[in-house]
């Protein structure tokens, strides 16, 4: 393995990838394959799946290089392209999702607890995250993590803005009982 001296600026690397070199290819992957895996990570149900995601996310990148505008920060450009190859993922994975309207969402919200998270370490969130259904992990990756908004999470998923908004409040209230009774267990090793 190389050293990071010998490995080409960001330009150059992308410039061997434009015209196909193999070599260019696996350094820029090895450079990013951190930031990327933690992108997928949060999309996907396993580590293989995140794997996979990431390998598709990559290929996108190495065959749509050209429409990337080189004034722009790549970072930004990558992590476009893995989010979007992780919703087509879970799109090709899920079948059926349950939507519920916008009036049970809105009575499904409840005041977030924010004690409680900023206690979690970001380990054990991003564990009680993948414990949530598929459709809701997406939704609530989408809002709460990477910032999109309903309407375009709706766009996105080809779902209502009301089912994002049910989604994303059912993913709170699924993360508030994980983390209740995930206190409780904390609780009773503590008395034991």
């Amino acid at each position: 393995m190389s050293n990071a001296s010998n490995i080409p600026a960001l330009p150059e690397l992308l410039a061997g990838c434009l015209r196909n070199s193999r070599r260019s290819q696996e350094l820029l992957y090895r450079q990013f394959y951190g930031y990327a895996m933690s992108i997928c990570l949060r999309y996907a149900p396993t580590r293989e799946g995140a794997l996979e995601v990431l390998n598709d996310g990559f290929l996108k990148v190495f065959t749509r290089l050209e429409q990337y505008e080189q004034t722009q920060p790549f970072k930004g450009w990558l992590r476009r392209i893995l989010i979007n190859t992780a919703v087509d993922h879970y799109r090709q994975e899920v079948r059926h999702f349950y939507h519920e309207d916008v009036e049970q969402a809105d009575q499904a919200a409840v005041a977030e607890s924010t004690d409680a998270y900023s206690q979690l370490a970001y380990e054990e969130l991003m564990g009680l995250i993948q414990r949530l259904s598929p459709a809701y992990r997406l939704v609530f990756n989408l809002y709460v993590i990477d910032g999109f908004t309903h309407d375009e999470i709706a766009s996105q998923l080809g779902i209502s803005v009301g089912a994002s908004k049910s989604n994303l409040a059912r993913a709170r209230e699924n993360l508030r009982q994980l983390l209740k009774h995930l206190n409780y267990d904390e609780y009773a090793r503590a008395n034991r």
